[in-house]
């Protein structure tokens, strides 16, 4: 039932998407765009066993199990189509269902194929920086002990809010009659997407031994013959959930099929108060739902369609005023929102953001992640792993920070319905720990503002720049026992990198001394950390790049130096190839420098092959070789350091 919530202002197919249809699939088509996907699925599955198995029919039918999150026969059928198929929504949504279904290897391999194909793509792009990040996650082991609650039905329940003692949920179980239009309804009709009964809202007494009694379906005021969803309270009482735009006679109407669709609006009803109303970021355009509230009562975190987002659904965040408007709505921004669909927020106690992700390194369908606001800004995001996500659809996560106590809902395997709330108990803590950087001058130390400060993983990947403030702070957040460097530049001094390894602490602080650029002009040599190159490479790789970067700084801040380079080679192999292959390696340094604006006429480059090693050796071994293939920078003129001498 979650993808009610997922997809229910899905854009109905136009004439031009039905071209491949036939007299024979006009019924499955048409409950298709009425979104009745269990019916059209059981009509394409007998237009296949008629013989009638063409691509778009097979594709049809691969659809509608990836609406019912059917993953195994979405899988199964999306097999069918792939392997011809150039469209890169397909080969995603394969490597999807492989993904949900175990199959990492296999997903991995289809979402290279999607990167090929959309490299440009936030989840191409995401998967990239870490492509075997599975281990990983599971390697972090189990934080969570978690609970399938005795009061799931064999429908779909999913949410989950605390207020006054009574947990809040969201249920399909069709077990109570409904007051509509001055009547009761015994028994309300099903939902055609997964044939199940609309959603509505109840409510559980928590006992002080923590059991949940005394089921209750709230009121005609908010339950409706249409769908409710996800709560939130403020601190006064006051209710947020979202509720199906067919109650306020608003819908969207496709003027070719003319089927009606509905979006999704957030409401409230205030403490006391019959009136519910609806919040002024609705729109009949799109949806918004999913509201969470933050603790001091101020902000609403919601997910929403609407234009010019980054993927399906994002989340934003809007400011509540005096009169309970939602004013400055705000798209979190990229590090957060990917291509896919964000959803599901929850703000907790301490302003950590949680929400579900189809699209952020995960396990399978919708997993759990969680981020924090670090200066303004919203940190990396992080998987809040096993066993609170699986490889199924994992979702309405909310935690209370300070018991270490929540809910979860799933449509994992074992469930008692086709959604299930699972309760949660933090046994290790999500292990996240907040470093500060200070940047000093090494000489006067004093702190340097507008330093560029980056952290890089172990294998060198980027994970976030910043630039320090006007104290010379820079603020990051990383995950507990990992490995990377912190790597800090400023024009004018020589750039470092330092060797981090985070420990279980929450804060951490480091003191970076940075050196004016000067400090690297010893006698007539720019002394750079060595400029190594692999066997036979003649390539600049990214360290020695880095180390490039100083000596084009010397070089514009003293515009009269001239550098000879030196590029020397190690023993191994015929000395006339050394000679080459060094000359080769000087080369391709000097075009750096000189790709970075340096006129090529102040700077002479030359091979000196095996002719001078560092280390003299008969047999050397493989870190004597690499310390004499090497790069000298020689200053031929415009040494500043002689220059003060001579003054």
């Amino acid at each position: 039932m979650k993808k009610i919530y997922t997809i229910i202002t899905l854009v109905l197919l136009s004439v031009s998407m039905l071209n491949a249809q036939d007299n024979s699939t006009k019924k499955a088509d048409k409950q298709f765009s009425r979104l009745e996907f269990v019916k059209a699925a059981d009509s394409y599955n007998k237009l296949i066993k008629k013989g009638k198995s063409s691509d778009y029919v097979i594709s049809q039918l691969a659809k509608c199990y990836y609406n019912i999150f059917n993953t195994v026969e979405a899988e199964k059928w999306y097999a069918k189509i792939v392997e011809n198929s150039s469209d890169p929504d397909v080969i995603f949504r394969y490597s999807q269902m492989l993904r949900a279904n175990g199959k990492y290897e296999l997903s991995n391999t289809w979402m290279m194929k999607f990167v090929a194909l959309r490299p440009a793509d936030d989840r191409a792009t995401t998967f990239m920086k870490d492509p075997n990040y599975l281990p990983k996650i599971i390697s972090k082991g189990k934080r969570f002990n978690v609970q399938n609650l005795n009061i799931n039905s064999e429908y779909s329940d999913f949410g989950g809010s605390i207020k006054n003692n009574k947990l809040y949920i969201t249920s399909s179980r069709n077990t109570v009659g409904l007051f509509d239009l001055g009547r009761w309804i015994t028994q309300r009709i099903n939902y055609g997407w997964n044939n199940e009964p609309y959603l509505d809202i109840y409510s559980f007494d928590i006992t002080e031994s923590g059991s949940l009694i005394n089921e209750d379906y709230l009121n005609s005021n908010i339950n409706t013959k249409f769908h409710e969803g996800i709560t939130s309270f403020d601190a006064n009482g006051t209710m947020y959930f979202s509720r199906e735009s067919f109650f306020e006679n608003e819908y969207i109407k496709d003027p070719n099929s003319r089927n009606i669709t509905s979006v999704l609006g957030i409401y409230k009803l205030n403490d006391g108060d019959n009136n519910v109303i609806g919040l002024n970021i609705n729109s009949a355009e799109y949806s918004v739902k999913n509201p969470s509230i933050s603790s001091d009562g101020k902000t609403l975190y919601f997910s929403s369609d609407m234009p010019g987002g980054y993927g399906n659904f994002d989340i934003y965040s809007g400011e509540i005023d005096e009169e309970g408007n939602i004013n400055n709505v705000k798209n979190l921004g990229q590090k957060i929102n990917t291509e896919g669909q964000e959803m599901f927020p929850y703000i907790g106690n301490n302003d950590n953001l949680y929400f579900s992700s189809d699209s952020q390194l995960g396990l399978g369908g919708l997993d759990v992640f969680y981020s924090r606001n670090v200066d303004g800004k919203w940190a990396t995001v992080r998987n809040v792993g096993i066993p609170v996500n699986s490889n199924a659809d994992d979702f309405a996560f909310i935690i209370n920070e300070v018991s270490g106590e929540g809910y979860v809902s799933s449509n994992r395997t074992g469930g008692k319905g086709s959604d299930d709330i699972y309760s949660i108990k933090m046994l290790e803590p999500i292990c996240d720990v907040l470093l500060t950087a200070n940047i000093f001058d090494a000489k006067t130390k004093e702190t340097i503002g507008s330093a560029i400060t980056s952290i890089s993983d172990s294998k060198g990947n980027i994970a976030s720049t910043k630039n320090s403030s006007d104290k010379g702070v820079s603020e990051f957040m990383l995950v507990c026992q990992e490995e990377g460097k912190i790597i800090v530049s400023k024009e004018g001094y020589n750039s470092k990198i330092v060797d981090l390894k985070v420990s279980n602490e929450e804060f951490r602080t480091i003191d970076i001394m940075l050196d004016p650029i000067e400090k690297i002009i010893v006698a007539e040599k720019i002394m750079l950390n060595p400029i190594y190159f692999d066997f036979d490479k003649s390539n600049i790789k990214s360290e020695a790049a880095f180390e490039l970067d100083k000596l084009v700084q010397v070089m514009n801040k003293y515009p009269e130096m001239t550098i000879a380079i030196e590029s020397h080679s190690d023993s191994r192999g015929p000395s006339a190839y050394n000679m080459r292959l060094s000359e080769r390696r000087a080369k391709t340094t000097s075009q750096y420098v000189v790709s970075k604006g340096i006129d090529p006429s102040r700077i002479i480059s030359s091979g000196k092959g095996e002719s001078n090693p560092v280390i003299d050796c008969d047999k050397c071994t493989r870190e004597q070789d690499q310390l004499n293939r090497r790069s000298e920078f020689i200053i031929t003129k415009g040494n500043p350091m002689i220059e003060v001498i001579e003054n």
